[in-house]
C-alpha cells in the first residue's frame, strides 16, 4: 500500500534518531498500524511496539490530533487519516523510478494505441501515478495526482478484490456509494459478486462506470511477495473500444504489469 511506503520513508530518513524518542515510537506506531490486517485496537498496538498502552494512547493522541491517525468511534478501533494519505501519494509521485515506469506507459501506449495509465490505492480513492496520453483528439485528461472513488473504476475494484474480506466489507459498510453513472455499481451484493469475478479472471473492467462513454481495462501489479499493490490499465471511448476489443490487448497489459513490478520498491 501507498501509505506505508510514505512510512518507510519517514523511517529511514530518521534512522539515527535514538531509539527512544518520542518521533521513532511514533513511527513504531505508525508501522504496526500498516502492520495489521486490519485496524487494530488500542492494546493490540501497545504489544506490537512494546509500549505501556498509557504512552501508546498518549502518542496516538498526538497523530490524531495532527490529522495523521483516525479512530473509528464505534470499534475504538485505529487506522491512517486522510492526511497521511495524502502525503503517502506525493511519497510515491515523486519517487526515483518515476521515468522507468512512464517509460513502459509510453512503450504500451505505442503497442495499444490508447492512453494508459498506472495507479495506486490511496485511501478511499485510486491515485494515478503516471499517465501517458493517447494522440487521438477524443480522449479523457487526468493527470498524475487524480483520483477517483474506488468502487466506480476498474483500477480501484481490482485492488477492492485484493483487499482481505473484513477490509472489504468494512469499505462497503462505510463508504458512500454514489452513482456516478447509470451504470456504476453501489449495491454492497452487486459489487461484491464482481469482486469475486475479478479475482477469478484476473482482471478488471469498467464500463462506462465512472465517466459516460468511456470504458477501462485494468490489470494487477503486484510486489516481490506477489501482494497487489498498483494497477496497469487501458482507457478509451466506447465509439474507438469496446470492452470486447479492450480484452485483446490484456497481453500487452500483463507484460507492462510484470515490467512495473521490478520498480515497485513498497
Amino acid at each position: 500500500m501507498s501509505t506505508e511506503a510514505a512510512i518507510a520513508a519517514i523511517a529511514a530518513a530518521h534512522a539515527d534518531v535514538p531509539a527512544g524518542s518520542a518521533i521513532l515510537r511514533a513511527i513504531r506506531i505508525l508501522e504496526a498500524l500498516a502492520d495489521h490486517e486490519r485496524p487494530p485496537q488500542l492494546a493490540e498496538i501497545a504489544q506490537a511496539v512494546a509500549l505501556p498502552k498509557p504512552t501508546v494512547l498518549r502518542i496516538l493522541g498526538t497523530l490524531e490530533h495532527a490529522g495523521v491517525v483516525a479512530r473509528e468511534p464505534d470499534t475504538k478501533r485505529y487506522g491512517f487519516a486522510e492526511r497521511l494519505n495524502k502525503f503517502a501519494g506525493q511519497v510515491l509521485l515523486g519517487s526515483p523510478h518515476r521515468a522507468s515506469r512512464h517509460a513502459i506507459l509510453e512503450e504500451l501506449v505505442e503497442q495499444v494505441g490508447e492512453t494508459c495509465n498506472l495507479t495506486i490505492p490511496n485511501g478511499n480513492t485510486v491515485l494515478y501515478l503516471d499517465r501517458v496520453e493517447t494522440a487521438w483528439p477524443l480522449r479523457v485528461h487526468f493527470g498524475s495526482g487524480s483520483r477517483v472513488p474506488l468502487y466506480a473504476s476498474a483500477s480501484g475494484k481490482l485492488f477492492l478484490a485484493a483487499m482481505p474480506k473484513r477490509s472489504r466489507d468494512r469499505f462497503l459498510q462505510q463508504t458512500p456509494l454514489i452513482k456516478h453513472t447509470p451504470q456504476t455499481l453501489t449495491d454492497p451484493k452487486r459489487l461484491s459478486n464482481e469482486f469475486n469475478a475479478i479475482r477469478e479472471r484476473g482482471y478488471s473492467i469498467d464500463n462506462e462506470e465512472y465517466l459516460p462513454g468511456i470504458c477501462c481495462i485494468a490489470v494487477p501489479v503486484r510486489n516481490s511477495e506477489g501482494k497487489v499493490v498498483a494497477g496497469v490499465a487501458v482507457h478509451a471511448p466506447l465509439a474507438r473500444m469496446r470492452i470486447e476489443e479492450g480484452l485483446e490487448y490484456l497481453p500487452l497489459l500483463r507484460n507492462a504489469a510484470e515490467a512495473m513490478t521490478a520498480t515497485i520498491d513498497w
